[in-house]
C-alpha cells in the first residue's frame, strides 16, 4: 500500500481546517447569543442568550486549549509538557454528560512528542464510542519509555473507520482530506515519538495501546517533532 507523504503547507492547512471546524460551532452560538441579547428584551429569552453565551465560550476555550497541546507547540522552549495539563485539557474537552473520563497517570513531565500523542490518542478513543460511554486513560513507565492504554466503552463501540492505515500513513483512498487528518497526524507523532500504536476491540471495548517500538520497525523512525505544528 502507498505511503502518503503530506508536504509542510498541506498538512498544516489540512490541521488547521480540522481547528476551524472543532471551534466554529460554539463561536457561531456566541454570535447568536450576542443578536439575541441586542434584537430581544424578553427578560427569559436575555437569560437564556446569556446561558448560552457562557456555555459556548467554555466549549470554545477548551477546544482551542487542547489542540494547543495536541497540535500545536504549546511549551515550545521546553522538550516536556506536564501530565496534568494534559489531563486538564483532556477533561475540559471530553468530559461531559455523554462522556466520562477517567485519568490514570504519573505527576510528570513527559517529553512533549509522547503527550501529543496521548492527547491525539484520547480524541481517537472517543471516537470509537460514538453514542457516548466512558474513557479509561492509564499512563505507566517513565517518560522515556511509557505504555499508554485506551480503554472506550459503551454502546455500539467500533475501531474508527481507516484509523489503522491512517495512522500508518497509507490511507485506502491513497489521500488524507481534513476528517482523516487527525489519525494520520497522529501517526506521525507516534513515529517521531518512536512509539507504535496497536487497536483491538471486544464486545463493546475499544483498546488503544501505545508503547515503545522495537528496534528497527519503520515507527521508530525519526524522533523530532513533526515541524509543521501550529503556534
Amino acid at each position: 500500500m502507498t505511503t502518503v507523504n503530506l508536504d509542510a503547507l498541506d498538512l498544516s492547512a489540512l490541521l488547521c481546517s480540522r481547528v476551524c471546524h472543532d471551534v466554529i460551532s460554539p463561536v457561531g452560538a456566541i454570535v447568536n447569543g450576542l443578536e439575541v441579547l441586542e434584537d430581544d428584551q424578553d427578560e427569559s429569552m436575555r437569560e437564556f442568550a446569556l446561558d448560552l453565551i457562557r456555555k459556548s465560550a467554555r466549549q470554545a476555550s477548551a477546544r482551542l486549549q487542547f489542540a494547543r497541546i495536541a497540535f500545536g507547540a504549546a511549551g515550545s522552549a521546553g522538550a516536556s509538557i506536564d501530565l496534568a495539563d494534559a489531563e486538564k485539557v483532556s477533561r475540559g474537552m471530553f468530559g461531559d454528560e455523554k462522556t466520562q473520563l477517567a485519568w490514570s497517570a504519573p505527576q510528570a513531565l513527559f517529553p512533549k512528542n509522547k503527550v501529543k500523542l496521548l492527547l491525539n490518542l484520547v480524541m481517537i478513543a472517543t471516537q470509537a464510542i460514538p453514542r457516548g460511554g466512558r474513557i479509561d486513560v492509564a499512563v505507566s513507565g517513565d517518560g522515556e519509555a511509557p505504555t499508554l492504554v485506551l480503554k472506550s466503552k459503551g454502546s455500539h463501540a467500533r475501531i474508527p473507520p481507516h484509523v489503522e492505515s491512517l495512522m500508518a500513513g497509507s490511507p485506502e483512498s491513497g489521500t488524507v482530506d481534513a476528517h482523516g487528518i487527525l489519525a494520520f497526524y497522529a501517526g506521525l507523532v507516534a513515529r517521531a515519538a518512536g512509539m507504535s500504536v496497536a487497536f483491538s476491540i471486544v464486545e463493546d471495548e475499544v483498546t488503544i495501546r501505545a508503547e515503545p517500538a522495537a528496534a528497527g520497525t519503520e515507527t521508530e523512525a525519526g524522533g523530532e517533532e513533526p515541524d509543521t505544528a501550529l503556534a
